[in-house]
């Protein structure tokens, strides 16, 4: 896929192959009319070759739109949290989402994110569901489900997620002392 600056040069050659056709295409015209004769040979097949050209620059330049990468979408959004606009940040997120849906990691950060700002749980419980339904074999999304369960009051689904979480994690010690207290999983308050 073309960079971004590679589909601006292409498009640039583009309009410099017109403009030359233009002008190789009109030579002998312009040679008849001001010199009386139709002088500059071979200006016609020139001409042509040049509208090729610029018709082939002008597909590559719009051939292929660009797409942003996944990755480079979480980055961006991450950069944007850490300077203090979680609001671009969830924009961005949001974009990215809708670019690729099965994005389960962008649903995962912004329903973070959802939590960080702390009034919207239940916009950051539909996020980790979702990202759970994209991959339901990591136990931090289970967690992070069943810390906003607890937020909310629903102590039942928080067990119920915690369990699913520590089943899926081997129920190791650690996982089992992360999945228990008042805030469990990654999410400090």
């Amino acid at each position: 896929m073309p960079l971004p600056q590679n589909r601006a040069r292409a498009r640039q050659w583009s309009r410099t192959a017109f403009a030359m056709a233009a002008v190789f295409g009109s030579l002998p015209l312009a040679s008849r009319i001001l010199l009386g004769g139709w002088g500059f040979d071979g200006a016609a097949e020139i001409g042509c070759l040049c509208l090729i050209a610029g018709a082939y620059f002008h597909i590559v330049s719009r051939r292929f739109p660009v797409v942003p990468d996944p990755a480079t979408i979480l980055e961006r959004a991450s950069e944007r949290a850490a300077s203090g606009r979680p609001d671009r940040a969830i924009a961005l997120l949001t974009e990215g989402i809708r670019l690729s849906p099965q994005l389960w990691q962008a649903f995962q950060y912004r329903g973070e994110l959802y939590l960080l700002r702390g009034e919207q749980a239940e916009a950051a419980l539909q996020d980790f569901s979702e990202a759970i339904r994209l991959a339901p074999e990591e136990p931090h999304l289970y967690l992070l489900r069943g810390h906003v369960h607890s937020l909310l009051g629903d102590e039942s689904s928080a067990r119920s997620d915690y369990a699913r979480a520590a089943a899926l994690a081997g129920a190791d010690a650690l996982t089992a002392e992360n999945c228990s207290g008042p805030n469990p999983g990654t999410l400090e308050p």
